[in-house]
Parts: structure tokens; sequence; C-alpha cells
């Protein structure tokens, strides 16, 4: 059945899918029943705005995404709270770094509170979707594709706009126990004028042979040292990075070759309103492993949408292994962890009005 919001076109599906229960969730695996997409092309801008059953999509072997990767995506989740509402945590600071990404990769800046007003609608349609139990979420990927059909090196005139749903629990096998990283020296990611601060495929694509080799290894992830030197902390493949020496909070500063991670800012402001020192600055691996030895690194740990926080108990750096904190979760890892989550299902009130209730 079609109906009309506004300018908005929803078509429902006739053909429900069973809904996952929480214990088979694992991370990306389901989607829910319905999309949104909608089109851009220089005579009508961004238009044809639509949710409609999840489907396979109709592409041309020429498309440019497929050839040039000029494409960009985000993920940001809502939650459903212990009061039975569903929230969404920083959405627009998410839709903002979402532009930003289309903006480095040529891609035409779209109208941020109407694609809320959307991204709203596509849940509540979908509402059924999130799962109600702590610890899980909905997970949100909007994302852009190029969909001119030309080789040839040039940006898109037309693009494809899509959000999908996908019910989720823990990024990590490791759930919210410490993980073990992989101090990668040999391949980069990203450098200094590059995309590093842009969530487009190429920033991942890059980060994939050395993250195969580290799990490979029996590591979680990758730790990445700058290009350049390769002597500098910078960030994790899936996550902003932390490291707490005697009590100082630091963090790899936002120079472009890093993703400005929303949940990594979250993090320093409520460190900064608690009186916790906080140090965005540069800090080399030397660094790190002088502050283990001297017995002056507390903790490390990591923070992203998809794991909050990820507490870290091992670094692996030229052979030698640092056991971080006993290998337990560190008392600030839990403390961030536990008041950001409890923001995300209305345990508690947020002083910082980063939480919206979505009303039907």
């Amino acid at each position: 059945m079609e109906t009309k919001i506004k300018n908005l076109t929803i078509i429902r599906t006739s053909n429900p899918k069973r809904i996952p229960q929480a214990n088979e969730l694992g991370f990306g695996k389901f989607f829910s029943d319905h999309m949104f997409t909608m089109d851009y092309d220089p005579e009508h801008g961004w238009h044809n705005p639509t949710i409609l059953p999840y489907d396979s999509l109709p592409i041309e072997p020429g498309n440019i995404t497929f050839h040039y990767g000029q494409t960009v995506f985000d993920g940001l989740k809502c939650y459903y709270g212990v009061d039975g509402k569903i929230r969404f945590f920083r959405v627009r600071d998410y839709l903002k770094r979402f532009n930003n990404s289309a903006r480095l990769m040529v891609i035409p800046q779209f109208n941020e509170e109407e694609l809320l007003e959307y991204l709203t609608e596509l849940i509540l349609i979908d509402k059924d979707w999130v799962p109600k139990e702590l610890g899980t979420s909905l997970y949100i990927r909007p994302l852009i594709i190029a969909m001119d059909n030309a080789l040839g090196v040039r940006s898109s005139y037309t693009y494809k706009m899509f959000i999908l749903l996908s019910p989720v629990g823990s990024y990590y096998a490791e759930g919210f126990n410490p993980v073990k990283i992989l101090v990668e020296e040999t391949y980069s990611r990203t450098a200094p004028g590059g995309l590093g601060s842009c969530k487009t495929a190429a920033n991942y694509a890059a980060s994939l042979f050395g993250a195969e080799l580290a799990k490979k290894k029996g590591f979680t992830q990758v730790l990445w040292l700058d290009a350049c030197q390769k002597k500098y902390v910078e960030e994790v493949g899936t996550m902003n990075i932390f490291f707490r020496i005697d009590d100082d909070l630091i963090t790899p500063p936002l120079e472009g070759t890093i993703l400005p991670g929303v949940t990594r800012d979250t993090v320093i402001k409520i460190a900064k309103r608690d009186n916790i020192h906080v140090c965005e600055r540069k800090i080399s691996i030397d660094e790190v492993i002088q502050a283990y030895k001297d017995g002056r690194l507390k903790e490390v740990f990591g923070s992203g949408t998809a794991a909050v926080i990820s507490p870290v108990g091992l670094l692996s750096y030229r052979g030698n292994e640092l056991i971080i904190n006993d290998f337990k979760v560190g008392e600030w890892s839990q403390y961030f962890y536990d008041l950001i989550t409890s923001w995300y299902y209305g345990q508690a009130e947020d002083p910082f009005g980063w939480t919206t209730i979505i009303k039907d």
C-alpha cells in the first residue's frame, strides 16, 4: 500500500520478515522490513524521498562507485529505553558528520533536518525491530553512492541515498571484556591530506589487509600509527583510542587523519565536566610503552558508536606484549560505559540534552 506524508512516499511491505531474538543478533546480520531512499540530480537536487520494502538494487556494472569509490556512509543508533520510549543519541551530530563526509567526497549536501524527519518516520514504521534488551540497539546505516555509469575518473552527477536499519547486539565477540590490539607499523590506513576524517569506503578498504593479518595472529583489531613517521598513535580500525596515563586522559588530536568520533567527543565532554584532565595531543607509541614500563599507564580504551567503550587488555608492539590493568576493565572505562549507556536507555537523565525521544 502506498501513502504520502508531505513529500515522502511510503510503500509498506506485504511480506514482513521474522524479527530475530536478542540472542541471535550479533552485529549487522539482519535488516528490517523497510529502507529509505532518495535521489539526486543537478536539475531537481535531492528529491523523491521514499520508504519502501528492503530489497536488492538494479545497478549497472559501469557504476562510478564500483570503479572509483565515490561513496560515503555513517553509523548511529537508537535505543529502546527502560520507560518503553525509543531514543536517538546525538542524532544531529551524526547527520552533520555524514554531510561533511559527503562534502569531502564531492557529493551534494542534503538538508539535515529534513533527513531527520524521514529517518524518524522510517523508525516508527519499523519500530518493532528495535530490540528491547539492555545492550542491544537498532543500528542505523545511512549511505550515499554515485549513480552515473561512466569509465573515467570524475565525480558523478547523480546520486542515491539509502538508510538501512539493523537490530544489533555487541560489536565485538568479547562484548565489554578487554580486547587484544596489535600495533601496526608496516601498513597505513590514511595520510595527511587524505580522507582520514571521512567515513568513506576507501578508508575501510585500506584497513582490511592489516586487520586481517592481525586477526590471524589472534588480535581483535589494529592500532594504526601515523603514515609518515610510523611513530604517533592515531586510531584503531573501528574506534578512537584513549590512554589513561597517571590521571591524564590522552587521545590523538583531530588533524584530518582520524575520524571525528561522536562517542570520542562524548567521552571528552564528560571528562571535562568531571574535571578529568583531557589532553588532545600527539602521543607516540614510545611514550605509551615508557608509561607502561614506569607503571603510569593505568588504562587504554577505545570509543565508537558500534562498541561504545571497549577496554584494551593487551597491546602488542614488535613482539612485546603490554598487559593493561591486569587484563581487567579499568575504572574509567567502566565509568564512561555505564554513564553513556544509562543515557541511551533512559536509566538516568542526560544532562547534555543529547538524547531525543522518538514520538509517534
